[in-house]
């Protein structure tokens, strides 16, 4: 049983949501961040990233950063520049990519949910990263940065949603990367208690993308309790902030690999290597996307090669069987040496929201050959989690990305 609850929300107010809204945290290094609250200074990313009011000299993980996203949200919100619903509600989250649209729910999942892996995970965390949002979540008392989730879609919410979807928008705009966002609020007792309870009639919600952010809440919720020794559940800090998209909506990208050397070999000798472990088609100079699950398309010394997986080398196995496993198993670590690809420093990846022309662009800066796969499917992401197993690094990227700011759900 899933228990996701509508909850108090403190929001912008509509004149304000669009210069409020900010992509996540971790899509910028220092320098980008810094940049986008000079253009924005009502930019949530000010909270979300509050080394960017300080000079440059002065640590990301200092506690006077930290206490600078407390003040800064709080005196946002003193201001009026956000507004408190006086009932708790759930909210549309619909996005607008190329034509494709996707609904999201926006609610709060139950840590316990998460402890107990009735939502699932697909990744690996790393420490240092979950302590930054652990301080920041904690500091502000809010979370601010909502977890993506996936669920098996059901008609009734489906219906709810485009029903709510007739009255007038919260907000709606257009953001600079020419993704649309508009937002829906759902106050009707009776739509409220239906969503609730299909939600606790399913066993299994995914976490699509926000691992760290999700991990970072739970944690911060054990400390809140044992700090509060005679909670009783009901707790904010119980829940954390969530927006809840159905699986036939969502898209996923590409997520490609580039790498800086051929590990010796001369390019001749590495495309020999290729051709003894995949089926390889005959060059061609224009850029090749792939077309199906088990082909690759790999970029080297300006010619583009698809190169099919071989029958003997498919996999039943939920992560064994994913392309950017066997790419690594086939022919990354074997040939190229790349042992571990989240530490190794010669392999980097590239999303596939920057195209096919951004492997070109790498192949003639800093790197020798590059790899662009076929989209991993919700599907296998699904088969992964429900296995209790991981992927590979770098096997799924989400678009559009949800906006910080416009939710946020305090502890």
């Amino acid at each position: 049983m899933a228990e996701i609850k509508p909850f108090i929300c403190i929001r912008p107010t509509a004149d304000k949501a669009s210069k409020i809204a900010a992509l996540p945290y971790d899509v910028y290094n220092r320098m980008e961040a810094k940049q986008e609250t000079v253009r924005e200074p009502l930019s949530f990313l000010r909270i979300d990233r509050a080394e960017t009011s300080f000079p440059d000299d002065v640590g990301m993980y200092e506690d006077c950063v930290y206490q600078k996203a407390h003040d800064l949200l709080w005196e946002m919100v003193d201001r009026g520049d956000f507004v408190r619903e006086r009932e708790a509600c759930y909210y549309i989250y619909e996005l607008t990519r190329k034509g494709r649209v996707q609904d999201g729910l926006v609610a709060c999942a139950s840590i316990d949910d998460y402890l107990g892996n009735i939502i699932k995970k697909h990744e690996n965390t790393r420490e240092e990263k979950e302590q930054d949002r652990i301080r920041h979540v904690d500091c502000c008392g809010a979370q601010t940065g909502p977890i993506f989730l996936a669920y098996r879609s059901k008609e009734c919410i489906n219906r709810i949603v485009k029903e709510a979807k007739k009255e007038a928008a919260l907000y709606d705009f257009t953001a600079e990367d020419g993704i649309r966002h508009r937002v829906f609020v759902i106050r009707k007792k009776e739509w409220i208690e239906t969503i609730r309870q299909t939600f606790q009639q399913m066993k299994e919600i995914y976490i699509a993308d926000g691992h760290h952010r999700a991990s970072s809440a739970v944690k911060v919720g054990l400390m809140r309790r044992k700090k509060h020794p005679d909670y009783d559940g009901s707790e904010e800090f119980n829940y954390f902030l969530s927006v809840l998209f159905p699986d036939d909506q969502l898209e996923i990208l590409d997520y490609n690999r580039v790498v800086k050397d051929l590990n010796g070999y001369t390019a001749e000798e590495f495309l020999q290597k290729v051709r003894e472990r995949f089926d390889v088609l005959p060059p061609e100079k224009e850029a090749i996307r792939p077309q199906k699950k088990g082909e690759f398309s790999m970029l080297l010394e300006g010619r583009w090669y698809v190169c099919r997986i071989r029958q003997e080398d498919l996999s039943n196995d939920p992560v064994m069987g994913l392309d950017v496993s066997i790419l690594q198993e086939k022919l990354l670590k074997p040939v190229l040496g790349i042992q571990d690809p989240r530490v190794e420093e010669r392999i980097d990846f590239v999303g596939g929201i920057r195209g096919l022309s951004e492997l070109e662009k790498r192949t003639c800066m800093d790197c020798v050959v590059a790899f662009a796969m076929y989209p991993t499917s919700i599907q296998e992401l699904f088969a992964v989690a429900d296995a209790g197993m991981l992927m590979p690094p770098k096997s799924t990227w989400f678009e559009p990305k949800l906006r910080s700011g416009l939710f946020i759900h305090q502890i």
